[in-house]
């Protein structure tokens, strides 16, 4: 039971972060328009968005091939939820530098805080499963 709601969670994750990433990199402008607070950081940037997309799109790989082999991919999500992690920590500063910081961390919960913790329990989770890691 736990190894099917690990690899659906997985899946899901890829599903969610290829998607993002797509559309970070196919309609930069549209996604940058659509993401609530994305225009209160600065004037768009395609490159910058594309290739922060391009980040989203190996996340969304690891995921996808954590939930098909989650022992011989689980570092590469630990990777990705280090990025995911490191992405909404930089959320979380800025948030407190906000005079909305409230608001901040609402609107980012879904689309930046959701994925890391997920990523970030999956690997930690898996991390602590492992013979190696057990042993080190």
């Amino acid at each position: 039971m736990r190894r099917t709601i690990t690899t659906i969670l997985a899946a899901g994750l890829a599903v969610i972060l290829a998607g993002n990433g797509l559309a970070m990199l196919f309609a930069g402008a549209w996604w940058y328009n659509a993401v609530p607070g994305a225009p209160l950081t600065g004037p768009f940037n395609a490159h910058f968005v594309k290739d922060i997309g391009a980040a989203y799109l190996v996340c969304a790989a690891a995921c996808a091939a954590f939930a098909w082999r989650p022992q011989a991919a689980w570092p590469a999500l630990a990777a990705a939820a280090a990025f995911l992690t490191l992405h909404a920590a930089i959320h979380v500063a800025d948030a407190i530098a906000s005079p909305t910081c409230g608001q901040a961390l609402m609107r980012d919960a879904p689309g930046v805080f959701i994925p890391a913790l997920a990523t970030l329990a999956l690997a930690a989770s898996r991390a602590l499963q492992t013979k190696e890691f057990r042993h080190a």
